[in-house]
Order: C-alpha cells, then sequence, then structure tokens
C-alpha cells in the first residue's frame, strides 16, 4: 500500500516474501502498469516479437500404449512439441519415448523431465539410449548441484541437457551461462519471482547465445498470461513453452485464453489482458490455516 505499482525494481529490492507470494504481487504489478499506460505488458518489457506463443503440450508418465495414443491426440489438435515427465524407472522412460516416436514418428518435438531422478552415471546411460530418438532436450535429469555434473553430462552425449530446478533467478542462470552447464535453461514466474526476472533471465541467455523456455505448473489464467508476455516479447525464448493451460475446465479469468493449433495469441488489450472474474474466485478460494 502507498507504493507506485509501476516501481517494480524497488518492490523487488524490498520484497520480504517468498518468491511464489513475491510473484502474484508482481504480476497485478505489471497488469496495473500496463493498463494505466493504455498498452499490453510484452510493450512495457521489450515489445511483442511474436504476435503467436507456442506451446508444448505436456503429458504424465505413460506405458508404450497410452503415450502413443496421447501423442497422436497433441498432433491432431494441432501440437507440435510435447513434454513428459519422467524418472521412475529408465526401462519406463525408454518404452514411452519409445511409444511416441512408433505412433508419430518426428512430428512432435520431444522433451522428457525425471525432475532430478537420476545419478550423473545414470544419466548418462539413459542418454546412451535416448540418442537415436533425437529429443529436443532432456530436462534436469540430475540434481540442481552441482553445475559442474550437468556440464560433465552434456560433454559426453548428444542429448541437449537442459536445465530447470537449477534456474532460481537472474544469478543462477548467470552461473549457469558462466559454468558452461547448459544453454537451456526454464525459468518459472513463480520461482524466479515474477516476470521482470524472468524477463532477465532472457536478457542473459540471449548475449551468451543461449535459449529459454518458460516453464509451468498447473496455472490458471494469470499466471499463464505473464508466460505469453515474457515469451512474446524476449527474444532467447523461441521454442514451445511449457503449458497445461489447455487441459483446464475452468479459469477465474472471465474470458480464458483459446488455444489454436498449439499456440496461444498475445492479448492486445492493455496489462496482462486479462480480467478476473470475481465470482469464480470466490468459488475456488481456499483459506489457509
Amino acid at each position: 500500500l502507498g507504493q507506485q505499482a509501476n516501481d517494480i525494481e524497488s518492490f523487488h529490492a524490498a520484497c520480504p516474501l517468498e518468491t511464489r507470494l513475491k510473484s502474484g504481487i508482481e504480476l497485478a504489478m505489471w497488469d496495473v502498469s500496463g493498463k494505466a499506460a493504455g498498452v499490453p505488458v510484452a510493450m512495457l518489457i521489450g515489445g511483442i516479437l511474436r504476435p503467436q506463443v507456442e506451446l508444448a503440450a505436456c503429458m504424465g508418465i505413460q506405458s508404450y500404449e497410452k503415450a502413443g495414443e496421447i501423442a497422436t491426440l497433441y498432433v491432431e489438435q494441432g501440437f507440435t512439441t510435447l513434454k513428459t515427465k519422467a524418472g521412475s524407472d529408465m526401462h519406463e522412460d525408454l518404452e514411452m519415448v519409445r511409444g511416441i516416436r512408433d505412433a508419430v514418428g518426428m512430428k512432435l518435438k520431444l522433451r522428457i523431465d525425471p525432475n532430478r531422478a537420476y545419478s550423473p552415471d545414470e544419466a548418462l546411460e539413459l542418454c546412451k539410449h535416448l540418442e537415436q530418438y533425437e529429443l529436443e532436450y532432456l530436462e534436469q535429469p540430475i540434481p540442481a548441484e552441482p553445475l559442474a555434473d550437468a556440464k560433465w553430462l552434456g560433454e559426453q552425449t548428444s542429448v541437449p541437457i537442459a536445465l530447470n530446478e537449477s534456474v532460481v533467478g537472474p544469478e543462477s542462470a548467470w552461473e549457469i551461462l558462466r559454468q558452461g552447464a547448459s544453454n537451456l535453461l526454464l525459468p518459472d514466474t513463480h520461482i524466479a519471482g515474477g516476470i521482470l526476472p524472468c524477463v532477465k533471465i532472457g536478457h542473459l541467455a540471449e548475449s551468451a547465445g543461449a535459449t529459454c523456455i518458460m516453464h509451468c505448473g498447473h496455472d490458471l489464467g494469470p499466471k499463464t498470461a505473464a508466460m505469453i508476455h515474457v515469451a512474446a516479447s524476449c527474444a532467447a525464448y523461441k521454442l514451445g513453452n511449457d503449458s497445461t493451460y489447455y487441459g483446464l475446465e475452468d479459469d477465474i479469468i472471465t474470458v480464458p485464453f483459446e488455444i489454436k493449433d498449439g499456440h496461444i495469441a498475445v492479448p492486445d488489450t492493455p496489462g496482462l489482458g486479462i480480467d478476473i472474474d470475481q465470482d469464480k474466485l470466490n468459488r475456488y478460494r481456499i483459506e489457509s490455516a
């Protein structure tokens, strides 16, 4: 209270909250700033490079048969990139990847995410088997630290290694790039603290010749909007961005985003391009202890 909504650097310097809470407030500040200026948030953070933002469909761990069925469905829906969870069992991971490739071939760029499940040696063994399937990347197969392990793994295999849990904010992104641990970074607004840190990570990556992909959780409209504006305005965010938005049955915004052929159009209305449906917000509210 009593602070300027567009004084976002000062907010980040002074806000004592953990990043999830900070991110929610920061997104609202950008929305207010854009609406006050009469322009979309993307115009405030660099301009609209991509009027349409590509999404990567996401899938949980599946059997050979089910993975092929779901992959086929995503191709029919117009998606060109698929991300799957992995990491429960190496053989299971490989059967899932094989099921996708046998069902749709190379119609889907494929990335899998074991969420730090493997040791560096186990990850290398997995990579040796995955090389034939031409993955877009393998996301965070090993623990977030030390970064030297990610650098070592990337040097042993042709499978590109991407980092997510290792990417916390701009400082961690800089360290990843400085050490040559990866040139594929997946930041997320609720981990980094909002839109501005993700923009800064994008600028660092661009200057280093690296690539960023926006990560996601099971995001509602406001956080999805933030992803769209960041990905639309920063040159480094040039691959399909993780999203499960297509799976929502409902949202708390008045006009849900429309996905066409695996893309969402950047809103051309001021701010984040959303308005909150207060009745839905109240309906889905959860009181914390």
